[in-house]
């Protein structure tokens, strides 16, 4: 009976091991000095280890940003100009702290750091809420203002090097907050400084910010070409899968330019950080 019991717990733990929603990369036991994974086995086993509470703070940060999309909808709607500026920064204030702890969620996973559910999550935005306020309001009445124009783009007569201007204008917004709600979610600077060095990764980090941009690019599109279908699977895809693949692609800017593993590593364990 006691061999019986043992085959049967050696089966389910093989199992166990074997069955999973994504391709396994990390079968061998973890280890301090093991090598640490890059490209695609990194992102898996990020997926396998950390997928719940990246989902969590995806799903959180859609919520955020419903005032802003309900906003910006109903202006090119109704075409009222003063609502879309009205939703562009009600809604990118609101936005900008769930935005902040996402981006913070998605950090400590990159970095190999617990992503500790909740608690992480309220003490990130906590940390953050106050400064990410003015970005947020910034960059809502920019966008905003652009999707307003854009979705216009008849009414005004526009050009088509005007409307190539404004697509432009737009990715290069969504480019430069790929680097500003980390770096808010990192460390206290101001906004000129944050604007700064947002521009100077952007333009340095030029390859890993357009691979990243053409990611948001095609998840747009896409969401607008199968609008319907896209709009039935957002509870599931929210903010978390345009923003993993983004951020994952620019993290090693982000790591170069601010020696972030080194500054955690080199810290005293915070409580916040546990």
């Amino acid at each position: 009976m006691n061999s019986l019991a043992d085959r049967i717990s050696a089966a389910e733990r093989k199992g166990r091991r074997t069955v999973g929603l994504f391709p396994r990369f990390d079968e061998e036991e973890r280890s301090p000095d093991a090598p640490r994974k890059t490209g695609f086995p990194q992102f898996w086993q990020i997926l396998r280890r950390d997928i719940w509470d990246i989902f969590k703070a995806g799903f959180l940060a859609l919520l955020g940003s419903l005032p802003f999309l309900a906003g910006v909808f109903f202006a090119a709607g109704t075409h009222a100009v003063l609502t879309a500026l009205l939703a562009g920064l009600i809604g990118g204030a609101v936005a900008g702290p769930e935005l902040c702890a996402l981006a913070d969620a998605l950090l400590r996973s990159l970095r190999d750091a617990p992503v500790t559910g909740w608690g992480a999550y309220r003490r990130a935005w906590r940390r953050s809420a106050r400064a990410a306020l003015l970005p947020g309001a910034l960059t809502g009445v920019l966008l905003s203002t652009q999707v307003f124009i854009l979705a216009h783009g008849e009414v005004f007569q526009l050009s088509l090097p005007v409307n190539m201007a404004l697509i432009l204008g737009m990715l290069f917004l969504l480019g430069m907050s790929l680097y500003l709600w980390p770096q808010l979610a990192l460390m206290e600077l101001s906004l000129g400084q944050l604007i700064k060095n947002s521009a100077l990764l952007f333009i340095g980090q030029l390859p890993r910010t357009a691979a990243a941009l053409a990611v948001l690019a095609a998840y747009i599109l896409l969401s607008l070409r199968f609008f319907a279908f896209a709009l039935s699977l957002l509870p599931v895809t929210n903010l978390w899968l345009p923003a993993l693949p983004a951020l994952f692609l620019v993290y090693p800017g982000l790591e170069q330019a601010f020696q972030i593993e080194e500054r955690f590593r080199e810290a005293p364990r915070a409580p916040e950080d546990a």
